[in-house]
């Protein structure tokens, strides 16, 4: 609790933290909105492929022209890395070829690395994490994203003594949103076209949080980060609103929805007919506890848990998160407490391609949020021949394929370059 303090110290004796963002998108131009307002950090350069965006980016949110003019811009994030004058290196693209890339450069050049680039890690991020311990420095999930918070909550409940029943986030869900594409995404957001330009949002990204894929990436990253399951059948997205995450997220032998203890599972703020789930938690995260004995159930009772009906599993949960606001929380963990918030450790799953239509030989798919595929969540033991999201970009199917298909390796044109090779490794263990 006392990191704000760290990092005025660290200010005060002229060695701040110094920070370099690759990607000035939407999460980076939130962090870099809370930068000016932070004592002893830094962000020293700044690398997007569009570097006078991202100039605009800085402007956007408030920086002054001198703090611009005092930024070093890069248009090559492996250049941003190796640059004297980074401490941390944070890793925004979204593009996950492109992040294992700059996290390995920052590994490479004794960079810590903070990983806003979930796609990078649930491809490879045991691997990536690996590395970093082997050359001393810090690899770690972005707080602010639902992955590190539910990792923090999670090591929470382990450290006070509690098993995790299940843990996960909350979001819109209807099971018609799979095949949505970026051409009809912003109606769902209650959004104009013109409306989401001027915010700076990312059609195809944001196409990704609605069609299924942006959960299942998130719940497999917590899976591989905090030693928890993957549902067999993928995400179910039951609906639960906040007072009854106790009682539906418990095993179903014990009257609950999950397949067993230890799961993840997003849940939806929507029952399956449209309308509003009551004290939903579309915006926020959760955890369930179960009580180790009699005597912790009963607190939990006393103490005002939502809790199911036998009263052993109770429900914490934070209503928000503020994505790049939060970022700092990592960037100066990394540096002054070289300790991540979270990290992925073992590969408990992955996030394989489905068929949003009828896809004929020949046609090349466009990734995470586009038009071909969506990313189903999928337990390890079934994932060996699964092609993944990450690297269902930009390759040729060999030949057709109906809809609601989960695509496997055999399927698509994909040579076995290094980023294939290490996902395989990774997966391997």
């Amino acid at each position: 609790m006392n990191l704000s303090s760290l990092a005025a110290k660290a200010g005060a004796r002229g060695t701040p933290v110094r920070a370099g963002l690759i990607g000035a998108g939407k999460f980076g131009s939130m962090f870099l909105s809370q930068v000016p307002t932070i004592p002893g950090l830094e962000v020293t350069a700044i690398a997007d492929l569009d570097v006078a965006r991202a100039k605009a980016a800085c402007a956007a949110v408030g920086w002054s022209p001198e703090r611009v003019e005092a930024t070093a811009f890069e248009e090559d994030g492996a250049a941003l890395a190796a640059r004297d004058d980074v401490d941390v290196v944070i890793e925004a693209t979204g593009h996950p070829r492109a992040g294992i890339t700059h996290a390995r450069a920052a590994i490479s050049a004794g960079k810590h690395i903070v990983m806003v680039n979930v796609e990078a890690d649930v491809l490879v991020g045991p691997a990536l994490a690996a590395e970093a311990r082997t050359a001393g420095v810090v690899y770690s999930m972005a707080y602010g994203d639902q992955p590190a918070l539910v990792s923090e909550m999670v090591d929470w409940a382990r450290a006070a003594g509690f098993s995790i029943a299940a843990a996960g986030k909350g979001t819109k869900y209807l099971p018609a949103y799979h095949t949505v594409t970026p051409d009809n995404v912003w109606a769902h957001y209650g959004l104009s076209p013109q409306d989401a330009a001027a915010a700076g949002m990312n059609p195809q990204m944001f196409n990704s949080f609605l069609d299924g894929t942006k959960s299942a990436i998130e719940m497999v990253a917590i899976a591989n980060a905090c030693d928890l399951n993957v549902p067999v059948d993928g995400l179910a997205f039951p609906p639960c609103g906040v007072d009854d995450l106790a009682h539906v997220l418990r095993p179903a032998d014990m009257g609950g929805f999950l397949d067993g203890h230890g799961m993840v599972e997003t849940i939806s703020s929507v029952e399956r007919d449209g309308r509003p789930v009551f004290r939903d938690l579309r915006w926020g995260v959760y955890v369930v506890l179960e009580a180790p004995n009699d005597y912790a159930a009963a607190c939990f009772r006393q103490y005002g848990l939502p809790i199911d009906d036998t009263g052993r599993f109770a429900a914490m949960y934070k209503p928000f998160h503020l994505i790049g606001l939060e970022l700092s929380i990592s960037v100066l963990s990394a540096a002054l407490r070289l300790e991540p918030t979270g990290q992925a450790r073992d590969m408990r799953g992955t996030v394989a391609a489905v068929a949003k239509r009828y896809l004929k030989a020949g046609e090349m798919l466009d990734g995470e949020g586009g038009y071909t595929v969506w990313g189903k969540a999928q337990p390890v033991d079934k994932s060996a021949d699964l092609l993944p999201i990450g690297l269902a970009q930009n390759i040729a199917l060999i030949r057709d394929v109906a809809q609601g298909t989960v695509l496997r390796m055999s399927d698509v044109d994909l040579e076995d370059d290094e980023v294939v090779t290490l996902y395989r490794h990774t997966l391997q263990g």
